[in-house]
């Protein structure tokens, strides 16, 4: 059967825990919560979640900023994605919840479908690579779990982005994929960027990619797409 991913809810008001709790467990997650610091690393010890939904102002002792700077010095929770929930919506203190080591943030009052909608693109993009395996598509080979990429048995030199980019799109080969999926699935929703940032790396992954180049085919007024298949097009 397969595990529930657990979900650690730090929240010191019972009745916003559980309205978290009953929709998490309604959505295919297992809720914990705990309403201050010790109670939330008393839990942590027991069992590390897959995420922290953690408040920012808790009775007693470390506040919610305290607590995930605490957690990501720590080698056992330093790579638990962590959403932080609060009532302070200024700029200033949203930076600061994200220099702590918050993976996303949440204003109160919220919407339950939308803490839900970041919860799952927060889990998406910590979660790691599944396919450990290499993906081989008309004679061009990508290996994850070494960080290779060939042509026609010719290896070649991507960028970081460039490589998370090419990866994307060849696990979702012949698919289309605009540029708001892309800089969602590749930076993350959370990050402002522009639309044209995608384009920029796109062009630089074509010029890497040399004559395989035309396998990232642009599908004009919606994207981008991988094809083994490529059609001869302007640019």
């Amino acid at each position: 059967m397969k595990k529930l991913p657990q979900v650690l809810i730090v929240e010191d008001e019972p009745a916003i825990a559980e309205l978290i709790a009953i929709n998490l467990r309604h959505h295919g997650f297992t809720p914990v919560c705990a309403e201050d610091g010790p109670k939330a690393q008393t839990a942590l010890d027991a069992c590390v979640p897959d995420l922290i939904v953690l408040d920012w102002m808790l009775p007693g002792g470390k506040s919610g900023l305290e607590l995930a700077r605490h957690w990501r010095s720590q080698p056992r929770t330093k790579q638990v994605p962590i959403l932080m929930l609060t009532a302070r919506s200024d700029e200033p203190d949203k930076i600061a919840g994200l220099d702590a080591g918050a993976d996303d943030y949440i204003t109160k009052p919220f919407s339950v479908q939308e803490l839900l909608a970041r919860i799952r693109a927060v889990l998406r993009r910590r979660a790691p690579e599944q396919v450990a395996e290499p993906i081989d598509i008309g004679g061009l080979a990508l290996d994850a779990a070494t960080h290779r990429v060939s042509w026609q048995g010719q290896p070649l030199k991507l960028g970081p982005t460039e490589f998370k980019l090419l990866h994307y799109l060849m696990k979702h080969a012949e698919r289309v994929h605009s540029r708001t999926q892309l800089l969602d699935k590749i930076w993350g929703d959370h990050v402002v960027i522009e639309e044209r940032t995608v384009d920029v790396h796109v062009k630089r992954l074509r010029e890497a990619l040399g004559s395989a180049s035309a396998m990232v085919e642009t599908v004009r007024g919606a994207g981008y797409r991988f094809t083994a298949q490529p059609v001869l097009q302007n640019e």
